[in-house]
């Protein structure tokens, strides 16, 4: 059988569509078109590093990894310098916006370089994802073994961090990914998903603000 992409393809929706979000809210209370208390600001600095974490984890796990699974699997087929650099300029704008946003609410500048830098990061990664889901999805499915894939997959999760990915996972799968899913999960899926996706939907709405669509 070949590989099973699902999970790669929510998780890079999800780190596109959180991005693009958190940078459109930035925006906004940096030029004063919304307003931010505390709590909110606490919420923002916590969602976006979290966020920021997640990123670095999957493209580390990308680089150590899926790529050497690739390179064994497909050889010659497999090009990936350009998204290897590509994730080298990933991590600078990572800990730009983790340490701006541990300064909100105390340093008035800090919520203008935030919005900026994170618009930089949706930028990129909308770039970088559909240039590596163009090369690299059928090189996987061509070349890599189910068992491999499985294990790329186990060890992102393992370095994951479960309550934060989980309830993300119902905003940016379609119905029928959602099934997919219940099929391949089985009700502990639903189970958890009824348990953390309430405080979820409390902190977006916060976040979020007048953005706020759920």
């Amino acid at each position: 059988m070949a590989p099973n992409l699902i999970g790669f393809k929510i998780g890079h929706r999800a780190m596109r569509g959180d991005t693009r979000r958190l940078a459109a809210v930035m925006t906004s209370i940096a030029a004063g078109e919304e307003r931010a208390d505390a709590a909110r600001l606490d919420a923002i600095a916590t969602y976006a590093t979290k966020l920021c974490a997640g990123i670095h984890h999957h493209h580390q796990m990308e680089d150590n990894v899926l790529w050497p699974v690739i390179v064994r699997s497909a050889g010659a087929e497999a090009d990936l310098s350009e998204l290897t650099e590509d994730h080298g300029q990933l991590d600078p704008l990572l800990e730009e916006i983790t340490g701006a946003a541990a300064r909100l609410g105390t340093d008035q500048a800090a919520a203008g370089r935030m919005a900026k830098t994170l618009t930089t990061l949706a930028d990129l990664l909308d770039e970088h994802i559909l240039e590596e889901e163009r090369l690299i999805f059928p090189i996987i499915t061509r070349y890599v073994s189910e068992k491999d894939w499985k294990n790329v997959e186990n060890a992102v999760r393992k370095g994951g961090d479960l309550a934060f990915d989980l309830p993300r996972i119902p905003e940016y799968a379609t119905d029928e990914e959602m099934a997919e899913l219940r099929k391949l999960a089985g009700p502990v899926l639903m189970v958890l998903l009824k348990v953390v996706s309430p405080g979820h939907r409390r902190r977006q709405k916060l976040i979020l603000g007048s953005m706020w669509t759920r």
